[in-house]
């Protein structure tokens, strides 16, 4: 979980995005006009993750009006212009998530976080794959064990959605706050087919 200090304008992104990438990229070069992707992991350290990279670089632009906006993804490489298409987060409020929220996309949330007590009643068990003895197995992990799970309330709403980060990290402020990360599932039991709910997996946030 990182927190993101968004650009307060145009050219404080482009002097920062435009910044001639990593010393071993011998293509990029500073305030040419075009923002590659060794630039934009020079600022954000996102390293060969389209997705997230993506996400990072949304965050970044919140604070710009969509003019501005439009702009600085102008001056994204071809390539990374398709990328952030493909990958351009959904912005949902949490009462909107579980019903709009698409599994495995980008997704930018902001709400008040209530940390959940490792000791209550709630469960969940995301399923991750593995190779095991050269077969396709299903590891279970424990949200609860291994995450610090929130319950994300917008003003409007008295609705909720879960948003959850590693253990070990640092907690969220109980504050309302913007949380970018990637939309996905987990079970209610251990049981491989019991119901499944939509949660984000937060990578970034920012206060507002």
């Amino acid at each position: 979980m990182k927190k993101i200090k968004p650009y307060s304008s145009i050219e404080d992104a482009l002097k920062s995005l435009d910044n001639g990438g990593r010393f071993f990229n011998l293509l990029a070069k500073a305030k040419d006009g075009v923002i590659n992707p060794s630039e934009v992991v020079k600022v954000g350290g996102v390293f060969n993750d389209r997705q997230r990279m993506i996400l990072f670089l949304e965050m970044a632009l919140l604070r710009l009006d969509q003019a501005e906006k439009e702009m600085i993804i102008s001056k994204l490489e071809i390539d990374l212009q398709k990328k952030y298409r493909k990958y351009k987060p959904q912005e949902l409020l949490p009462s909107e998530a579980k019903s709009k929220g698409i599994v495995e996309s980008n997704a930018v949330i902001t709400g008040v976080p209530v940390l959940i007590d490792s000791n209550s009643d709630f469960r969940g068990y995301v399923l991750t794959p593995i190779m095991k003895e050269r077969t396709n197995a299903l590891s279970l992990i424990s949200l609860s064990e291994d995450y610090d799970v929130y319950e994300l309330r917008d003003e409007a709403s008295s609705e909720t959605f879960f948003v959850a980060h590693c253990k070990g990290k640092e907690k969220l402020p109980t504050t309302k706050i913007t949380i970018g990360g990637f939309m996905t599932e987990f079970n209610h039991s251990a049981s491989e087919s019991s119901p499944k709910e939509k949660f984000l997996e937060a990578v970034y946030y920012l206060e507002n």
